[in-house]
């Protein structure tokens, strides 16, 4: 399945109120929403047909975060799911991931693109490919490690993955708390060391399997107010009855 029909699904199924994107370019993710939306990129070039009332801001996802309300142009509502296709760079990704949460409810959900990459030099922090994933996929590393509270699926679509992410918890500081820490261990020069896991696809589901799984309905269902430890629990024990093997903390499997 294309990323593009993953989302759409997304879309359909969530029923979003606020959606954020991060790294619009040229407006085919953008033009999938169909609620009110938020797309920040330095650089984009729409030459889609957007759906919806869509608030666009030119300029980095760093420098937006830094504004002091980010959610203004949402009513000062949090984000129901958000996409992150921003700058293909570590740094960048976990960054852009830390204020995603932040300003999403616990319900919400986040999905990373192109943290599959085919090969390693797919992978590179300096472009080496026609298609470039950059080094995003060590936020799969990351996550298992810090942020064991998440449920996290890495779905099989092309051409170069996504990576589900529910039951966040807005309140958290752990990744920025650690980031220096994070940084220097994950952070690579090329060439990349992507794990093997990765780029022969060990654990990743198929789109089908996690749309068909229940866990967006338990989603969609979940009170602006949810209680992101009990959602996370609930999450967690449907993904393993519906999904069985998933990414889980090291060592773990869900």
């Amino acid at each position: 399945m294309d990323y593009l029909a993953f989302l759409r699904r997304l879309h359909a199924d969530l029923s979003p109120r606020r959606y954020l994107e991060i790294g619009v370019r040229w407006g085919q993710s953008l033009g999938v929403a169909r609620c009110p939306a938020l797309g920040i990129d330095p650089d984009f070039r729409i030459d889609q047909e957007l759906h919806t009332e869509v608030h666009l801001f030119r300029t980095t996802s760093d420098e937006y975060f830094s504004r002091p309300d980010p959610l203004a142009p949402m009513g000062g509502e949090p984000f129901d799911l958000t996409f992150i296709d921003g700058m293909h760079l570590f740094e960048f990704a976990l960054r852009d991931f830390i204020n995603a949460e932040r300003h999403s409810k616990p319900g919400g959900a986040v999905v990373f693109d192109d943290v599959l990459p085919r090969t390693v030099a797919e992978a590179s922090r300096v472009p080496s490919t026609s298609a470039w994933t950059g080094d995003v996929y060590p936020m799969v590393a990351v996550l298992r490690r810090y942020r064991p509270d998440i449920v996290m699926i890495p779905v099989d679509t092309q051409p170069t993955g996504l990576l589900l992410l529910a039951g966040l918890d807005p309140a958290s500081t752990v990744l920025s708390d650690h980031y220096a820490d994070i940084m220097a261990e994950f952070r690579h020069a090329d060439p990349q060391p992507v794990p093997d896991e990765l780029l022969r696809r060990t654990f990743v589901q198929p789109p089908a399997r996690v749309l068909d799984s229940g866990l967006l309905t338990l989603l969609a269902d979940a009170p602006p107010d949810a209680d992101p430890a009990s959602l996370s629990t609930a999450l967690k024990e449907l993904a393993a009855e519906r999904l069985g093997r998933v990414f889980a903390p090291a060592g773990e499997r869900a």
